[in-house]
This record gives C-alpha cells, structure tokens and sequence, in this order.
C-alpha cells in the first residue's frame, strides 16, 4: 500500500547530517564542480518536490528524475572536458567520483530522512555508508561499478533494510550498476579473513555519509584486527590472482590488450598500490618515495603510465556507452583518434597509438619488479618453493652478488668504471642461470649514455653481444630484458623505431620487436632439438651445420625496416648492410644477411601464393637462392618467421607447403633443372598411380592413365589421383551424365580436408563449387581443377573450419549432401551467401587496399592473376564467377590467408588455352574482378 506522505521533511537525523550531503571534491576535476554536480541546487531541488509530492512512489519518482537530469548534464560536462583534453585521466577519474558521490548522498537522505524518516534512532538504527573497492580509492572510469557497503552496529533492522532498499532502487533508477553488502563490522573481518577479494575491497573503504563514528570504528578494527601481521598473506595471494589473471588475458605484447586486467594494464598498478597501503599505510602513491620503495623518476614513470592506462580505459567507455575494458582493433582507430593521433611518416596514427600503449605496459611491468624485489629485501615475498629447494647456487665472477638468488652488481662504481659491463651483466646472468636483480636493472637503465659509439665498435662488445645469442642457449630471455631496459636499442640504435612497434593487422599477434625475439627462441628451440618431430627439415639443417652466426644476426634484423613507408625488404637491407660489419661479421658474411634480409618473405611468398607443383615455380626459386647453403640459411629463417607471427600461425599446411618448395628445390640445385620437367614428373606419378591400384584391370589403368592432361598429374599426390580414378570410373559405369560425385577426406598431412569433385565439363563450374563451399562455412586453402580429354572436370579443394582446422569426420556426411544440394540449384548461393557475407565490427578498422597483378613469367602454361584484398567469406566465389563471366578457364586457385587479408592467386587462360598477354584483356579482367570486390564489399558493410 503506497504510503502518505508527511507535510514537511523530517528534522535530519544524525544518520545523514546536514552538512554530509555535499561530497567533497577531490582537486582538482575535469570541471568546475557546481557544473559536474551543484550539491546546493539539488538539495533544495529535492526539498521543494517533497513537499508537493502526494506520496513516497511520486517522491521517489520525482527524486530519480531530479537526479537523472543531474547525472546525465554532470557526465556530459565531464565527457566534453575530457575530449577537449583527452589525456587529462586524474581529474576525470575524480570528477566521475565526485558525481557519483553527490548521486549516493542524494539517494541517502531521500531515503533516511523523508522516505523511511526516525528523527530518534536506537543504537541498533544507524548506518554508514562506505564506499569500497575502485569507487572506495576514488577512482572511477565513466561506467565503473559503484561499491557500497552499508555498515550497521548489529544485525540489521527493518528500519535499515528499508532505508538500503529504496536507496538501492534510486541508483538503480539511474542504471548505475551497483555492487552492495550490508554487514556488521564484526562481518567484515571475518569474511576479510576468508576472502582476499573482500580484504582488498576492505582495504580501500571511504567512508561517504551516514553515522560517522560507525565508519571510524570500522576503520581502526581493520587495522587492528584483519591488516595487521597478515601482511606476507596477502602479498602471496595477489600475486597469485596476478599470476592467474595475466594467464587468462595473455601477455602485454598481445596486439588487442586487455587495459584493466592484461599484463602490464592498470590491475598491476593496483596490485602494487594495495600491496603497499597494506604494508607501509601509505594513502597515496607518492609516498612511496620517501619511503625508498621507488626513485623520482620511477615513481614519474608510474605517474604517466597511470594516466596513459587511465586515459584509455576512459576513451573505451565513453565509446561503447558501457564498461568495456579489451582494446580490440576497432576500438583502437576510435581512441587513437579521440587521443589526437594522427598518420605520420607512412604509418597510421592508430598504429603510433600502439606503440605508446605497449611501452606504458613495459613500464609497468618494469616497476612491478622493482617493488616486488623491495618486498623479498624485507623478507615479506617468497621465493617460490621449488626454487628455494631444488635451485643449485651457482658461483658469480667478481664484481657481482647474489641477492634473494638474483644477480646483483658489488659495487656500482667499480661495475660502471668498464662500460662494457653493461652488456657482461647479461652474459653473467645467462651463465648462472638467475635473474637479474632490479637494483642493477636500474644501474643500467640510468646509464645507458656510456652505450656509445666508442662501445659499439668495440671488439670484446661484439663478441659478448653475439655470444648473448649464440652460446647460452637461451637467448630470448637475454634479449627481452635488453630491450625492455633500452640496451638492445642502445647497443643497436637502429631497433629503437621498432621497439613496442604494433603491426596493425589481424595477423601478427605481438610488437615487432616481440616478434623478433619470438623468432630467436623459434631458432633457439629448434637448434636444441625440441623440434624435431613437428619441423623435421629445419632440424635437419640445423643438425649438419649451418652459418649460425648469420642466422641469429639475419634474424634480428629481418624486420628491423619496418613502420617505414619504404618496402621494410628493402629498407631492412640497407640497415643490415651497415649493422652487419658493426656487429663483427665479415665480409661474406655480412652479404648473406643483407641477403636473406632483403628476401627474408621470397620463400613464404613463394610457397603459400604460387602453386608449387608448377616446375616454373620451383625453377625461378632455384635461381633466387642459387646456392643449397642460401636455401637452407632461408629455409630455417622462413620458419622462424612464420612461427614468430603468433600461437596459431604455424600448421600443418604452411608446414607441407614449405617442405614440398625445400625438397624440390633443393633436388634442382643438386641434380639440375631438367629433373622438374612435366614428362619426369607425369612418368613418376603415372608409375605410383598403377602401384596404388594393383587390383585393377590393364585397360581400365591405360584409360585412366592417358585422359589426363600433364598439369593433372604434377599438381596432385597419389592418393587424390587414386579417389579421381575412383570416382570417374564409378561415373562412366552409372550411365548418368548429370550426376556428381563428392568425396570428401581428411587430408591430416595438411591441416585440412580434401574435397573431390568428379562431374560432366561445364562453364562456371569452378565458381559455382566455390560458392557451395563458401556456404557450408568452409574456407578454401587450396583449389585445382583440370578437366580431362573425355570432357570430365576434376576439381580438388582443400578447406578448412572457421578455426583452420580439417573438418571433423563427423560432419562430413552432412557437409557433403548441403553441397549437393547447392550444385543442383536447390539453393542460391548469391542469394544465400547474403547474410553469411558479413565483416565483423572488430575488422572494419582496417584499410585493406585491393591490388590485383598478371603475371606470363611465373608459368609455362598459364596467366598467374594475384588479387590481393580483404578478406571475406564469399570472395573467392564472386571472383570466380566474375572471371567465369569473362570466359576465363580456372585451372587452379591458391589462396593464402594473413588475418584480414588474403591473396586469391589463380592460374587462368582464355577460352583458346592461351595467355593474357594483351594489356586491354588485362584491364578489363582486372575491372571485372575489382567491380566484384566492391559489390561484395558493399553487401558484407549493409
């Protein structure tokens, strides 16, 4: 029943007092605080609808709509300072607390004083409201929770319940999303005992309005008797909840972080902060100078890499309207944007954006060790157990200590007399095996002017540099920490630009200079022979020896061109061309990197966009690398580089692509050219075919072996020549002329399922079997078809599942009759494939230009078109049909894919079986295919 309501305000409680209402502003905001939230004004506001309204349901209406247009004209003052100063982070995250503490307080004193008015409360009928957690330290990002915890002496009264109620109902009126408890103070420790989460919220109240001498008791019992002596508790389970948060986000490097919970995100800063005010009582972060905890400077690190987080994180909100905390790829163009970064010097702003994120996360990282090593030196962090029990010490040369099992420098100034103990401290700590303890990473860090040029020429630091790579066995973990500390970039300025570099694509999943280092320990891992199974040749070359020397050094500089708008190839040669010599390489040498620098993506390219049963193919290879010891140099650093690109990069596919181009090339360069002809080849697999059918009649095995045309029998393995075999013959025997034959095979070898088809010739076949494909969901890798001499095609399709994987087998009976049904017009693939055309939000970012190249010269027999565009999942089958439509004969389709881009390469000739060599054909197939692009692009925006 809807309550009667009072000719006038109860007289304020001590539950509410007068002057509580207004929130205090923390200095200083984003904006004037009477524009972000006149306390005054919606006070009397209130007041004045209190007394008009009839009842409680109208004043609590009237209330929500008060303090919703107060809401919503506070945050837009807020949200249009900001964009006016979009890295001005403190003061936003103050202002939004400010506002949210006017909100509560408002919600508060409607509820204690006129809706559920006790001008005479009993003991048991106070309550404090306290804020905890984020919104507890004051920091708010524009749709943080709100946290509250509303105190009471003893168990809660219906007077209190009612008073959280209508509170809670107010805020959530205003759709604040609103995290809340009601307990007693002996509540809060014993749950503070059992749960760290709660502890930590705990550990961060602020008390907001309501009967303060509640809150102050709250206050000192905490310390008393939940904070005090557990402090070694609660530093091993943060860290802990760090370890398993950072596992589920992924690595800082990781191109689409996490801002709140990633690896160097703004979670660690808070980590560190709550460690601290558990340890030390500091309220504020600066305090931790005086304290010895950091330096100046470090503590001007944290300050930036704070605001920068903070910043970002408050971008993300205010562009989705809702609490969004991953920085995907969409949501970076926004921010970049919003944060004032424009294109500069061939790179896009979006892309220096990154670069200024990934070196904030390194910061924080940097300073996370620096405070957790503070924390072992005063005996309140623990090695971990395996470690205390089973690491063996190892003896340090002089001029080094071993501090809590970490490396440490002697004596400072005798380390810094011999600059070239900046680069003996990591071939110290690779030897030992320990970690380099950060006081000597600061000592470094603030001498990183003794790199000079002097030392760069410097023959004993060439030979440690190198030896850092080459002899340890593990040079990742040497190289990682020399660039997170600048010594990499100092030592080799010219990696400095690609330090934190981001790559702004779907494909590379870390930095460059991430990827580089991923690279080395693809290298490293190889060479200790972890790899043997799944990279069997590269282990090979490794194992019979090889330039190791220039591998490493080719390695580190392949990408070292890159973010410039020259070709990185290029430009990443000429930087080899100098660094090489530098490093100490000879002469020879030095040629071999800059080398396989220039042609470090001949191989890749090669192998995933040419058809490499194609003897041109090979025989142009053979003449790039010219020498076994170039192709194997090339071989193992192709794989290294595939590999680095990401966790899933590397597969079976890429895998058999790659070993198929080595062995043929290799044979070539050994026993020569002759060996790829299409008579030797065709002779070895008609041979194989017959021994793969010993069953089956002579005249049946001269039939099949003399309807095929040579591409055919060069361009497949064995066993598809067996199931074509098969199938045709199976075919002629049923009498019908329009039937099509399916068989569909895991092909384990390659990552992906073989598609067979076997039907009677007709134009467009191979578009129309692109567009069934497409419609199943399945992603085409590789496609051949050939047409025999008694007017049969034989198309083979490697695909795979939207994760890159073969299709499982028991979905092959059902993918093979939606296929039939598309072949037999059952469905209408334009039509259907409408609303499966789509790209995803996260991939409109990118701007992938369409580049479309004919080629004579790649093939004795065909044309080679390359469409180089976006990616989508009817696009191969709108390119085919658009040259089906021109009367272009497809004999086969090789598609490489590199996240949103993909490169369609197809062996075409005209109707006569000739090449495309007029310029005018060339135009008018290119205008056809890029009319196709856009139409398909234009239905995948709608």
């Amino acid at each position: 029943m809807t309550q009667p309501r009072q000719a006038s305000p109860a007289p304020v409680s001590d539950q509410v007092a007068a002057d509580r209402f207004h929130p205090v502003a923390p200095a200083p905001l984003i904006r004037d605080e009477t524009v972000i939230f006149d306390a005054a004004d919606v006070q009397n506001r209130i007041r004045r609808a209190a007394e008009s309204a009839a009842d409680n349901a109208a004043l609590r209406s009237e209330t929500v709509a008060i303090l919703r247009d107060v809401q919503k004209s506070g945050r837009a003052a807020i949200a249009e300072a900001f964009a006016a100063a979009p890295f001005d982070a403190r003061p936003l995250t103050r202002s939004y607390t400010y506002l949210t503490d006017g909100l509560v307080m408002a919600a508060l004193e409607v509820a204690s004083t006129m809706l559920h008015p006790r001008p005479n409360p009993t003991k048991a009928e106070h309550i404090a409201v306290v804020a905890v957690g984020g919104y507890g330290r004051g920091e708010m990002a524009p749709y943080s929770d709100v946290d509250l915890l509303f105190l009471t002496p003893y168990k809660i009264t219906a007077w209190a319940e009612s008073v959280i109620e209508s509170m809670l109902y107010i805020l959530w009126d205003l759709k604040l999303k609103v995290g809340h408890a009601s307990r007693t103070i002996r509540d809060c420790i014993r749950l503070g005992q059992e749960d760290f989460t709660i502890r930590t919220a705990m550990l961060e109240h602020r008390f907001l309005a309501g009967h303060a001498p509640l809150a102050d008791d709250l206050d000192r019992r905490l310390k008393a008797e939940l904070f005090s002596g557990t402090g070694r508790d609660f530093i091993e389970a943060k860290l802990e909840e760090r370890e398993t948060r950072h596992q589920r986000q992924g690595e800082r490097y990781m191109v689409e972080p996490n801002v709140k919970e990633g690896k160097g995100g703004l979670r660690d800063l808070q980590s560190l902060f709550w460690i601290a005010k558990y340890i030390h009582g500091v309220q504020d972060a600066a305090e931790l100078v005086p304290l010895g905890v950091f330096r100046p400077e470090e503590f001007a690190r944290f300050v930036k890499a704070e605001e920068f987080l903070w910043a970002v994180r408050a971008h993300l909100h205010l562009i989705n309207g809702r609490a969004t905390e991953k920085l995907t790829f969409d949501m970076q163009v926004e921010v970049a944007e919003r944060m004032g970064y424009k294109d500069l010097a061939g790179r896009r702003g979006v892309e220096i954006f990154m670069q200024d994120y990934f070196r904030q996360a390194t910061a924080v990282g940097d300073l996370t060790r620096i405070f957790l090593t503070k924390l072992e030196a005063i005996h309140l962090k623990s090695q971990p157990l395996l470690e205390r029990i089973f690491r063996r010490k190892r003896k340090v040369k002089p001029g080094y200590a071993v501090i809590n099992n970490r490396i440490a420098v002697a004596d400072p100034d005798a380390f810094l007399s011999d600059k070239l103990n900046l680069l003996r401290l990591f071939e110290e700590a690779l030897r030992t095996g320990m970690l380099i303890h950060p006081d000597a990473m600061r000592l470094v860090t603030a001498n990183l002017d003794l790199i000079d040029e002097d030392m760069r020429n410097d023959k004993e630091a060439r030979r440690i540099f190198l030896d850092l790579m080459l002899k340890h066995g593990n040079p990742e973990r040497a190289l990682r920490r020399m660039n997170e500390l600048g010594v990499l970039s100092a030592f080799v300025p010219e990696f400095e630009p690609i330090v934190a570099m981001m790559q702004f694509n779907m494909y590379h999943s870390y930095t460059v200079d991430e990827h580089i280092i991923q690279c080395i320990a693809n290298l490293a891992q190889i060479e200790k022979g972890e790899l043997v199974e799944e990279l069997p040749i590269a282990s090979g070359i490794l194992e019979h020896g090889i330039n190791r020397k220039v591998l490493y050094v080719a390695l580190l500089l392949h990408d070292i061109g890159k973010g410039r708008p020259e070709d990185h190839s290029i430009l990443g040669a000429q930087i080899a061309r100098k660094v090489a010599p530098r490093l100490g390489l000879s002469k020879a040498d030095s040629e071999t990197v800059e080398w396989l620098v220039r042609y470090h993506l001949l191989m890749s390219d090669m192998a995933q966009k040419r058809d490499i049963a194609d003897p041109r193919t090979v025989r142009d290879f053979s003449k790039a690398v010219q020498t076994v010891r170039r192709l194997d140099l090339l071989t193992v650093l192709t794989v290294c580089d595939i590999r680095g690109v990401g966790p899933n990069v590397w597969n079976n596919w890429k895998a058999a692509l790659i070993r198929a181009l080595y062995r043929q090339t290799r044979r070539a360069l050994e026993t020569g050219m002759e060996d790829l002809n299409r008579e030797n080849r065709g002779a070895e697999a008609k041979k194989a075919l017959r021994a793969a059918l010993p069953d089956w009649p002579k005249s049946a095995l001269k039939a099949e072996t003399t309807r095929h045309y040579p591409p055919y029998w060069q361009g497949l393995h064995v066993t598809a020549h067996v199931d074509f075999a098969r199938m045709l013959r199976t075919l002629e025997e049923s009498g019908d002329p329009g039937e099509i034959l399916i068989h569909l095979h895991p092909d384990d070898d390659r990552d992906a399922t073989r598609a067979c088809f076997v039907m009677a010739d007709h134009p467009g076949i191979f578009a129309r079997l692109a567009g069934a494909l497409a419609l199943v969901g399945a992603n085409v890798v590789d496609a051949r078809s050939y047409t025999t001499k008694d007017g049969y095609i034989t198309d083979a399709f490697w695909i795979q599942d939207s994760e890159g994987r073969p299709f499982e087998v028991a979905r092959l009976p059902r993918l093979t009759q939606m296929i039939h049904k598309t072949l037999k017009g059952e469905v209408i693939t334009g039509e259907a494939l409408k609303s499966r055309d789509r790209i995803k939000k996260r991939e409109k970012a990118f701007n992938v230009p369409t580049h479309i190249s004919f080629d004579n010269d790649g093939s004795d027999i065909y044309t080679i078109i390359e469409v180089d565009t976006r990616d989508r999942p009817g696009l191969l089958f709108d390119l085919a049909r658009a040259l089906a439509g021109a009367n272009v004969y497809i004999a086969n389709a090789v598609i490489a894919t590199f996240g949103e881009q993909v490169v369609d390469t197809f062996y075409v000739k005209d109707m006569f079986g000739l090449k495309y060599h007029s310029a005018s054909k060339q135009r008018f197939l290119e205008s056809k295919l890029r009319a196709a692009i856009s139409e398909g692009a234009q239905r995948a925006d709608a």
